[in-house]
């Protein structure tokens, strides 16, 4: 199975050119002045939401943000025992993403919660989620912690129950995990309140998978997400429709609205959700800011669009495939990544408001060029009347 991977915190970018940057959004390079797009008035019930993580260096514009999810906190387990959560980075940083709600008074602030390690104690949600007694304690330090900074809500990225990226095999289990997931949520949604709650989710439904070893092969185990019974408890889903393919395998799309020659696309994707029984008006389409090259084949393994304007004449930006509606990038004539511009997130938009989607989020907000070209594309996206 292939690792679809969320986080990018290890990119090194090593493709970026001095060279003036003259290109104008959606377009291509041209010897004309970037064109400021008129922004569209906020549509209420829609969203718009900016990942920003506890390492970016940049201070969020609010202005054209309904929502943003900060990104890390982590639970931590030492000896199978939970001893509370903290922040990954400096809280300082946490700070100065709070404070935008002075700036914008309807932005929503929610913690988004990962299942992979910084702090040494950090474990995982699968030995956090086997016990009702830490489920609770979990969600009641959410709670409070939600209440002493003033923010909206929780978003839970649990990458995937049933699966470890990293290998480890204490990280999962295949046999209760989808389950244990359920029970967490349900715990979140009852402590929680008022409060909001979401996930980040993948591109399938929960799957079978059948155990290793000595275990009866009539024994069935499950990873990835149980969509129908998670969804009584959350406002609604961020599906991760990013890193969907990538070009060192078959040169594919990694954000394709449709490509069936892909491992998954943005229409197989949210399909899934509907077929388990999901309002669409709880879908939220993911969008990557930041073109996918491969899965650590080859460096880079991704690069941050506010890179991809400035790469050298070796690389040709804004290919475009009519079938799959996105952009791709080729370096001496070969496919080499895809990625989303002012044109694919137009067309996603249109798209996503014809189903009745609850709008679009994005990884992450530091892959932005200095003028907002992508989030503003976003928000014009969501917010386009119908």
């Amino acid at each position: 199975m292939k690792k679809i991977l969320f986080t990018l915190l290890t990119v090194t970018v090593l493709l970026a050119s001095c060279g003036k940057d003259n290109y104008v959004p959606g377009q291509g390079v041209d010897p004309g002045k970037d064109k400021e797009p008129v922004m569209a008035d906020r549509v209420e019930g829609r969203v718009a939401i900016a990942y920003v993580t506890y390492y970016g260096t940049q201070t969020p514009d609010p202005t054209y943000l309904t929502q943003i999810n900060y990104a890390f906190a982590e639970p931590y387990m030492e000896n199978g025992e939970y001893k509370g959560f903290g922040l990954q980075g400096n809280e300082n940083r946490f700070q100065q993403i709070v404070n935008l709600k002075k700036i914008n008074s309807k932005l929503k602030i929610f913690i988004s919660f990962t299942n992979s390690k910084e702090d040494p104690r950090s474990g995982c949600f699968s030995q956090l989620a086997k016990s009702a007694d830490y489920r609770k304690a979990f969600a009641n330090d959410c709670k409070k912690f939600l209440q002493k900074w003033g923010i909206d809500g929780v978003d839970m990225d649990w990458e995937f129950p049933g699966l470890s990226w990293s290998g480890d095999d204490n990280a999962y289990d295949i046999m209760v995990d989808v389950d244990n997931h359920i029970e967490l949520m349900k715990e979140l949604h009852s402590a929680l309140g008022g409060y909001g709650l979401t996930y980040a989710g993948y591109c399938f439904d929960k799957t079978e998978v059948q155990p290793s070893g000595d275990i009866a092969p009539s024994v069935i185990g499950y990873r990835y997400i149980d969509i129908a019974a998670v969804a009584p408890y959350v406002d609604y889903v961020n599906i991760m429709t990013y890193d969907l393919d990538a070009a060192d395998e078959g040169g594919n799309h990694q954000s394709a609205l449709y490509d069936p020659k892909a491992y998954s696309d943005c229409t197989r994707a949210v399909q899934a959700y509907l077929d388990a029984g999901m309002s669409p008006d709880k879908l939220v389409l993911g969008i990557p800011f930041y073109a996918r090259h491969s899965f650590g084949a080859s460096t880079p393994t991704a690069i941050n669009y506010n890179k991809v304007l400035l790469l050298d004449s070796s690389y040709k930006i804004d290919n475009w495939d009519n079938a799959a509606s996105v952009p791709y990038i080729t370096y001496n004539g070969t496919y080499y990544a895809g990625y989303d511009n002012v044109r694919s997130i137009g067309i996603k938009g249109e798209w996503l408001l014809m189903k009745g989607m609850k709008g679009m989020m994005f990884w992450d907000y530091d892959g932005d060029d200095s003028n907002g070209t992508l989030r503003k594309a976003v928000w014009n996206a969501v917010m386009k009347k119908s």
